[in-house]
């Protein structure tokens, strides 16, 4: 797989278009690398076929917004981090921790600066779907339990497991402020607590609420 990926990137158009899914960390769509690429929209499929064929890229359908067939959405896997340059958990967990002993901010600011960078949210779109989708692409590999309004986040997985166990009350400040920056970034979601467990045992739980619709 590693010789299909490097001949796959070995084309310079193709490795552009790669390093724009791994540096936006959220779906793209043709339209938007048509855009960003000056290229046609026939060049960049094909470039992504090839790319999700190599396990560079998944493709997914974008959740619909009116009539007409939905969009086709591309993004860099998780089971890429750390590899051809794309920013691994921790590497991540790093630049974190590095900012905490520069700034001398507490982990949740930290991690809620980390979670606030603006996202693009599909126009009626449920919050916590959104705040489902954006935990996934940080690693956490979380399931959704709803009743009316309230919302817990199992956390199946913890990217930063090792660390966690050595030092959990700053592994778990961050994640905090990462969910608080995400909620802040997405709208119309709040986060109420996290329910610490050792990730060895059973997973954490990001509890939340969905603000009423006001319009």
């Amino acid at each position: 797989m590693q010789q299909l990926q490097a001949r796959a990137l070995g084309d310079p158009t193709r490795h552009a278009i790669f390093r724009y899914l791994a540096g936006e960390r959220r779906p793209v769509d043709v339209a938007e690398l048509t855009g960003h690429m000056g290229l046609h929209h026939n060049a960049i499929r094909q470039h992504l076929s090839r790319l999700v064929a190599a396990d560079l890229a998944v493709e997914s359908t974008a959740a619909p917004t009116g009539r007409g067939r939905p969009r086709l959405v591309y993004e860099v896997p998780p089971s890429v981090d750390s590899r051809w340059g794309v920013t691994g958990p921790y590497e991540q967990l790093s630049v974190l921790l590095s900012e905490i002993i520069r700034t001398g901010d507490t982990p949740v600011d930290v991690g809620r600066r980390a979670g606030s960078t603006p996202e693009i949210v599909e126009m009626g779109s449920d919050p916590a779907d959104a705040m489902l989708d954006r935990l996934n692409r940080y690693g956490f590999d979380p399931v959704s339990k709803r009743t009316g309004d309230h919302v817990d986040l199992v956390l199946q997985t913890c990217p930063f497991e090792t660390t966690a166990l050595a030092d959990p009350d700053i592994v778990c400040s961050l994640h905090l402020g990462l969910a608080h920056g995400l909620a802040d970034s997405i709208g119309g979601i709040v986060v109420d607590d996290l329910v610490r467990s050792d990730p060895r045992q059973s997973p954490c739980v990001l509890r939340c609420h969905v603000e009423p619709n006001t319009d």
